[in-house]
């Protein structure tokens, strides 16, 4: 991804906090040789030797299944907070643009078998059920239900490459108090995450 000197991060404790924060990603290949793109968890881990993976599941029914072989490059898209920037909170004249935090992350498949699949849609559940009323388990589940893992391709991707934007106004750090204070009035969510981690970025 195109990214200029000064929007990129760097700071590898800081994107894998991201990642797993924003970790309902894009997973991109090629498909009859058309980019094909698929919206889904994309979490995190480290394999046994200790290495950052990232861990996931599609439909096998999904045509992208069928060009994910071991080895392929694939293409995994994490999308945080964005919002407009009005120029007239700039103090000199300027077009607007658009803040936004987003990371790139290219690697290498390899399939998982039936029991890694099983062994990774546990994690799965388990992470995002912390937070429900009445939580959840694969444990408690019947064997029939729980079948339904035949029906999809799971993988890690072994991760060669990872691109970190943080389009943040750091170019206009005069105006940076006026946009943060303006993206606060909005009441939008999105606006106030991206005054928010422009304050961070500030400090």
């Amino acid at each position: 991804m195109y990214t200029p000197e000064y929007y990129k991060n760097t700071n590898v404790a800081d994107i894998k906090a991201f990642i797993a924060n924003n970790s309902f990603g894009i997973l991109i290949n090629q498909v009859n040789n058309k980019p094909w793109a698929t919206h889904i968890p994309l979490e995190l881990d480290v394999d046994k030797e200790g290495k950052d993976i990232l861990v996931g599941h599609i439909a096998k029914a999904n045509p992208q299944g069928a060009y994910l072989k071991d080895n392929t490059t694939v293409l995994c898209i994490f999308n945080g907070p964005h919002s407009y920037i009005s120029s007239s909170w700039y103090k000199e004249e300027e077009v607007p643009t658009w803040n936004y935090i987003a990371v790139h992350v290219y690697g290498k498949i390899r399939i998982n078998s039936e029991d890694e699949v099983m062994d990774s849609m546990h994690k799965l559940v388990d992470k995002y059920e912390q937070n429900s009323k009445c939580p959840i388990s694969l444990n408690d589940m019947s064997k029939n239900t729980l079948r339904q893992v035949k029906g999809v391709i799971g993988f890690k991707i072994y991760i060669d490459d990872i691109q970190a934007t943080h389009k943040l106004s750091q170019t206009r750090p005069e105006d940076h108090a006026k946009i943060i204070s303006e993206l606060e009035d909005t009441k939008n969510a999105n606006a106030c995450e991206i005054a928010k981690a422009m304050k961070k970025e500030g400090n």
